[in-house]
């Protein structure tokens, strides 16, 4: 049977659907709008997406995205920022999220995910003893568990908590409140509904 379509937009298709939440009719759909729009369009989005991995490097400090050439994120250095308070996030994206609100002025720490068994991530794979470094060094008196309202979230809330107590650091532990519901994650959920979380925070 002769192939339905050219070499080089089957290829295109099957990378396009690679990518999360992309099923196969919406890797066609863009593959062949690219194909139609200007070729100006493809090699600009080509070369952002080539430049990504060396253009693109974590915050030694608070694990957050920041520019290869930059040694430490800005939201970490800025000595506007409060330093002893810190929101304990699952991933980059998520602080994009919080500072959207306007709300938050402390510094931030990127998990790097959540303890998920099923998926073979486990405590050992966290930024968790950078965390605890960071509370000793920094004198935090405040941290604001920020993990998403998913069973993984919440399971790593909890260990964290504990893990901070089993270390014998007396430091006030928070968690945003249910101003976000269940199983969306920090990066969809709306302004409004972060900035109330945040305001309303309790004691974890």
């Amino acid at each position: 049977m002769s192939q339905l379509l050219p070499s080089a937009l089957t290829e295109a298709i099957e990378e396009i659907g690679r990518l999360p939440g992309v099923g196969e009719r919406t890797a066609e759909r863009y593959a062949y709008f690219l194909l139609r729009a200007d070729k100006n369009l493809s090699e600009k989005l080509a070369g952002a997406i080539s430049r990504l991995h060396i253009g693109v490097k974590s915050c030694p400090v608070t694990f957050a995205l920041i520019d290869a050439d930059e040694e430490i994120s800005s939201l970490y250095s800025d000595s506007s920022r409060d330093k002893t308070t810190i929101a304990v996030v699952e991933e980059p994206l998520d602080i994009v999220a919080l500072e959207r609100t306007g709300q938050f002025h402390g510094t931030y720490h990127v998990l790097g995910g959540a303890i998920s068994p099923i998926d073979g991530i486990g405590p050992e794979q966290l930024h968790i003893p950078e965390l605890i470094g960071r509370i000793k060094n920094d004198s935090v008196q405040e941290i604001i568990i920020a993990t998403n309202a998913s069973v993984e979230g919440e399971s790593t809330a909890i260990f964290l908590q504990r893990h901070v107590l089993d270390a014998g650091i007396d430091i006030k532990i928070t968690r945003l409140a249910r101003g976000i519901p269940v199983g969306v994650d920090l990066e969809y959920a709306s302004q409004i509904t972060l900035t109330h979380a945040l305001d309303g925070r309790r004691a974890f």
